[in-house]
């Protein structure tokens, strides 16, 4: 693993989960009440045993830069050979931004070759997952692939929106449709289809003779779904990797959890289950432990025990610094330094950092951005229509509130 190279992409817009990501990278939203959402991919690294990392960043990515910078880096030595760097967007090939992920690693490909690395292992930054990256490398120097490529069975409903594989009983891929209106079954399964992570393995030679040869197609958008792996499958031997081989379990837990927080419905859903008895995602697994950059914080803190005014949480995840005075909390996760105060009532919210939820306040089915200020009364999630004209609602009826809706209030 010391000969590995991981490249995590970080530039995409997340506009699909705006406005969460209007002033953050999407790898850089607040997830699970103490993380950051690329916290997951960069954890799978340094549990792996890949401790050489780059991520390249492109939109909005202050954030990113600063809670990698200010955590991160602590991880790893250099003096060892060990780093995480931040690299944005340099034009050192081409004075345009990345036109695709593979133009994003093709315009730092001098980077990567400065290191040396035998492989290169190249990251999506926006999901949330645990895998150990080794077990997959091991299959791509053992089928002598040129290509390895992480997947995973999905229900085909829900495939439209990524890359999906044909393979043969050897796991070599046979076709791949990015995208596809009417994705294709697997066989003997006519309702799950093979989808890819976006998540690939190269030797890195082959790597950058690829990307060279991609960077001079005029008719390729220069992305790796789209375009290099597509010609891979045709032109070499591209191998698939199961995600259920590789994916880490706590004890004898069958289920191999995957998400993709690209919606506020998805990120809502998946923040919640972590309240669940049992969460497919196991946050308390010392043997996988999930790093981040947390802040010093005071613990939580419930305060009154009277009727109708009694600090108290059900089925909740409370982080560090919340004060929940005379509140009541159900099925919610709320991060860093919220305040709910008296007599409000909560219910399946996702409450970002330094929160301050006003008395009397009545919320449910909710995510509130970092920072806003609920005033005292406010009622959200009992009237859709009300809820639509003042917030933003989504399909499965989670409203986002953010500072700025709130203002508008006030308007």
């Amino acid at each position: 693993m010391k000969e590995v190279l991981a490249v995590v992409l970080a530039g995409g817009k997340g506009s699909r989960l705006g406005p969460l990501t209007r002033d953050r990278a999407k790898p850089a939203v607040p997830f699970g009440g103490i993380y950051r959402i690329v916290d997951f991919t960069l954890s799978n690294c340094l549990n792996s045993g890949v401790r050489r990392i780059l991520v390249l960043t492109q939109y909005k990515a202050m954030s990113l830069d600063r809670h990698i910078t200010l955590g991160w880096r602590n991880y790893l030595c250099r003096e060892l050979g060990e780093f995480i760097d931040v690299v944005p967007p340099q034009q050192r090939i081409d004075e345009q931004w990345y036109q695709g992920t593979a133009d994003a690693v093709y315009q730092n490909i001098y980077t990567l070759e400065q290191e040396r690395p035998r492989h290169v292992v190249i990251l999506a930054g926006d999901h949330i997952y645990k895998m150990d990256y080794e077990r997959m490398l091991k299959q791509h120097v053992e089928q002598r692939a040129d290509v390895t490529i992480g997947c995973l069975e999905m229900p085909r409903a829900e495939s439209s929106g990524f890359g999906i594989m044909h393979v043969d009983d050897d796991g070599v891929v046979l076709s791949f449709l990015e995208k596809p209106a009417d994705p294709p079954p697997m066989p003997g399964k006519p309702d799950t289809s093979l989808a890819s992570m976006g998540i690939y393995v190269f030797d890195s030679k082959f790597l950058f003779d690829e990307l060279r040869r991609d960077a001079n197609d005029p008719n390729s958008s220069h992305d790796f779904g789209k375009d290099l792996i597509p010609y891979l499958v045709k032109n070499g031997r591209a191998v698939a990797h199961q995600f259920s081989t590789s994916c880490v379990r706590s004890d004898d837990d069958p289920r191999a959890y995957w998400r993709d927080v690209g919606t506020v419905d998805a990120y809502w859903a998946a923040n919640i289950d972590l309240t669940d008895v049992l969460p497919e995602l196991d946050l308390y697994d010392r043997a996988w432990p999930i790093w981040t950059h947390a802040e010093i914080t005071p613990p939580a803190k419930f305060v009154h025990d009277e009727d109708e005014r009694r600090g108290q949480a059900v089925t909740s995840l409370v982080s560090g610094g919340c004060i929940i005075s005379g509140a009541a909390l159900r099925r919610s996760l709320l991060f860093t330094g919220v305040h709910v105060n008296s007599y409000a009532n909560v219910e399946n919210a996702v409450v970002m950092p330094y929160v301050n939820v006003g008395r009397r306040a009545r919320l449910k089915n909710v995510v509130i951005d970092r920072g806003v200020r609920i005033p005292e009364g406010l009622v959200v999630g009992e009237d859709p229509e009300l809820d639509a004209k003042r917030f933003r609602t989504t399909p499965d009826g989670i409203t986002l509130i953010t500072q700025p809706m709130i203002d508008r209030l006030d308007a």
